[in-house]
């Protein structure tokens, strides 16, 4: 699967992982934050999305650090899952 496929599987992923009825992958922009003025996330969420990557690409994030550094937007998601899937 290319970088442009996996986004748009990760946006899936995520509108239907955070129950998003009113967002289609095409409202979230790559570079858009997920969090505060961009998406509008919020710390739940964030929880969510560790599980997604736990439980779609077999990525454990621990470290509230980390997670802070790969959950910024698309982007920095799909580069992390690039580098470190084990699924």
């Amino acid at each position: 699967m290319g970088t442009p496929e996996l986004k748009y599987q990760l946006k899936e992923q995520i509108i239907k992982f955070l129950n998003l009825i009113s967002v289609t992958p095409e409202d979230i922009k790559d570079d858009e934050p997920l969090f505060g003025e961009g998406l509008g996330l919020d710390s739940i969420d964030s929880l969510e999305l560790i599980v997604l990557m736990d439980r779609e690409y077999g990525i454990k994030i621990t470290d509230p650090k980390e997670g802070r550094k790969i959950l910024v937007d698309i982007n920095t998601m799909v580069d992390y899952i690039e580098k470190n899937r084990t699924k």
